[in-house]
């Protein structure tokens, strides 16, 4: 699979830009389980212009993340014009646009998912950055705003035609948020239309190598994109990359494993973030790197209330002690 020039090779796997999620710290961790294509966290095309430091600092990567994309959003076409030179001028790969944030705060302003009820700006701020920068230019979006209006069949169409160079499904409509299943029925016909030939990835409820090699059967996508399924779970490619090329599951990490690598993403965010803000921000992912082993509930207590980094070692070499 290619996006432009960017050889991806055959299914590629993608880590899904997540806001407060998918930073650098996160991203260092991810990428050794076999990232294919990873993004920023999304950028507000308003923050962007107006030179707001949180907005500027997520354009920040290193040269070992690639290939990585930006991903911009907005609702105004000059702006995210603006937004979208800004973005090509910090060298990623590519820029995708996000169409499919369901959350108020993004469709309130008009942005994101919002745009599913008015594909004509939709298209026409696609279209706009497609011709400013000299980059590929991809979008992330989803079936539709609601159950009775979920166009994406046709809306890949059109925006293959005017210059974006792959679609990212996300199964589920913007009304959905994220309750119920993913549905990946639209996400099958898209791929399968004989209109569209740019990549179409498949995204949604990919929580297991089970359920991805199950997608890439069923679906015939060219891609999988994993975004909540990797949070405290970064193995999740590695398991995704062996069940593809073997047909057999890997075993969970020990704990061991986990705690190793929990410990390098702490390292890893302290390293952009320092301490405080990085065991706040690390929290939510506590739940999943240490999930499904017996009466881990006090452990994960304890970690995500520990005041500095030598408490949370603490806690890691008691759980050494207990389940290894």
């Amino acid at each position: 699979m290619k996006i432009g020039n960017i050889e991806l090779g055959e299914m590629p796997l993608f880590l899904a830009p997540m806001e407060d999620i998918t930073d650098p710290s996160f991203r260092a961790v991810c990428k050794p389980f076999g990232v294919d294509m990873m993004y920023t966290e999304f950028i507000s095309s308003e923050g962007l212009i107006r030179d707001a430091k949180k907005s500027l600092n997520k354009l920040l990567f290193e040269e070992s993340e690639r290939p990585i994309g930006i991903q911009i959003f907005g609702h105004n076409v000059p702006s995210m014009i603006e937004a979208a030179k800004v973005s090509a001028e910090a060298n990623p790969d590519l820029i995708d646009i996000n169409f499919g944030c369901p959350v108020k705060k993004v469709t309130g302003k008009g942005a994101g998912a919002a745009l599913l009820r008015d594909i004509p700006k939709m298209l026409e701020i696609t279209e706009a950055v497609v011709k400013a920068v000299n980059i590929p230019v991809t979008v992330k979006t989803r079936l539709g705003w609601d159950v009775d209006n979920m166009p994406i069949v046709q809306l890949a169409e059109q925006l293959q035609d005017i210059g974006v160079q792959a679609l990212t499904i996300h199964g589920r409509t913007r009304n959905q948020l994220y309750k119920g299943e993913a549905d990946w029925q639209l996400i099958g016909e898209t791929k399968n239309n004989p209109r569209v030939y740019i990549p179409i990835i498949g995204n949604g409820d990919i929580t297991s190598a089970k359920i991805a090699l199950e997608k890439k059967n069923k679906y015939g996508v060219d891609g999988l994109m994993i975004g909540r399924g990797s949070i405290g779970a970064p193995w999740i490619f590695r398991d995704i990359r062996h069940i593809l090329e073997t047909g057999e599951e890997l075993p969970p990490p020990t704990m061991s494993e986990r705690v190793e690598i929990c410990k390098n993403h702490i390292v890893q965010s302290i390293k952009w973030k320092g301490e405080q803000v990085s065991l706040r921000e690390i929290r939510k992912h506590f739940s999943n790197y240490f999930k499904g082993f017996h009466n881990i509930k006090p452990y994960r207590m304890r970690l995500v209330t520990a005041k500095s980094f030598e408490d949370v070692n603490r806690v890691f070499e008691e759980l050494l002690q207990e389940y290894e």
